[in-house]
């Protein structure tokens, strides 16, 4: 069985966690997500050698920071949101974690690649729903800062083939 067959699907592990939160409420569940991928992102760069892996995965965390920021800025009234979605879901961290934790880097990093895709396609989708020039032009740009850090991945692990 190839190393691709044992990986999770993630976009079936996102559906299903988003299918549990209202539409309006899926955004921030991501951004969510997002400060989570933060995190993981400054814990490789701690755990790679190379000044130059390590600087592009501390960019990574930014861009996941910046995608956060921005999205929480559109709904300012919904400060506690997050912290709503975390008790009404107490496994999402277990989801989050155990999806990289025991896995080899280069894993982790095939992994985290397809998941700043399918963000990518996921805050394209969010853009199309929306009425506003201003909100569009967020998820829009979103998507972009996703798929820097998913070419950043996809480059590092070209580099390792």
């Amino acid at each position: 069985m190839s190393a691709d067959k044992e990986l999770p699907n993630i976009a079936e592990v996102l559906a299903r966690v988003l299918q549990r939160v209202p539409r309006e409420q899926q955004p921030l569940l991501i951004a969510l997500a997002e400060r989570l991928a933060a995190e993981r992102y400054r814990g490789w760069a701690d755990e790679v050698g190379d000044a130059d892996r390590k600087a592009g995965l501390l960019a990574c965390a930014d861009r996941e920071e910046e995608i956060a920021r921005r999205v929480e800025e559109l709904y300012p009234a919904a400060a506690s949101t997050p912290r709503d979605l975390l008790a009404s879901n107490p496994d999402l961290l277990d989801i989050n974690r155990s999806l990289f934790t025991g896995r080899p880097l280069a894993q982790q990093f095939v992994l985290q690649a397809r998941g700043e895709r399918l963000g990518a396609a996921t805050w394209r989708a969010f853009a199309r729903g929306e009425d506003t020039a201003e909100r569009r032009d967020t998820f829009l740009g979103c998507a972009l800062l996703e798929e820097e850090s998913a070419a950043l991945l996809e480059s590092i692990l070209g580099e390792s083939a």
